[in-house]
């Protein structure tokens, strides 16, 4: 598969067959402009957004005729299977912010699962219904969601062959989030990209677990 970044929590990711899924894309200029990461105009067969807020369920300037997924379940479409698993935006039932879907992808091969803005520790229910996890997408920046330390606890309670953190600050987010360096720091077998995309198959996935930081595409 090949994932490529654009910014925040947005990715494509698009399969040796050719789908495109598109998960959780952003509104450009959202919040007065404190999220200024280009606009998503790609083609997507399949969008997921994680929850409702407009840095996560942008999807009016997608094309091409696309099935959204924004709840809880289980589906499969073309060479792809997708099961949501609900969780929460905060640490506290969702009281403060609400509900949030972790996506986990079954394609290639491979098994990707996107968390969303998870709030919370996940307990033994929710990381046996993940089950085993190749490609984990993790949001590391705090204060809307986990925070560095917590995100680091969730990647090793998973356990994925390779991390790719999202949802930190950058010059295109001034949101009150934390850099993606407050969660590689310690961390072993940190592979800093030059690039936005990357292509992972089954057979090249490391022996040792990595965590690899993407450019944003946009």
């Amino acid at each position: 598969m090949k994932i490529t970044y654009y910014g925040h929590s947005a990715f494509n990711i698009t399969t040796e067959k050719g789908t495109r899924i598109i998960i959780d894309p952003y509104e450009s200029g959202a919040f007065n402009g404190a999220l200024s990461y280009g606009k998503i105009s790609d083609e997507a067969d399949i969008v997921i957004t994680s929850h409702n807020h407009a840095d996560h369920n942008h999807t009016s300037d997608i094309k091409g005729e696309f099935s959204l997924i924004s709840k809880q379940g289980a589906l499969e479409i073309e060479d792809v299977k997708i099961k949501t698993i609900n969780t929460y935006h905060d640490n506290s039932g969702g009281k403060e912010r609400g509900n949030n879907l972790i996506s986990v992808i079954n394609t290639d091969n491979l098994v990707l699962a996107h968390m969303g803005d998870l709030g919370h520790s996940l307990d033994y229910g929710a990381l046996q219904e993940m089950g085993k996890v190749d490609i984990l997408l993790l949001p590391v920046g705090g204060f809307f969601t986990i925070d560095a330390a917590l995100a680091v606890k969730v990647m090793n309670d998973i356990k994925p062959g390779i991390t790719i953190p999202m949802h930190y600050k950058t010059a295109k987010c001034v949101f009150p989030i934390t850099p993606v360096e407050d969660f590689t720091k310690g961390q072993n077998n940190v592979h800093v990209l030059k690039e936005s995309e990357i292509m992972i198959k089954k057979e090249t996935l490391p022996r040792k677990r990595e965590i690899i930081v993407l450019q944003h595409a946009l």
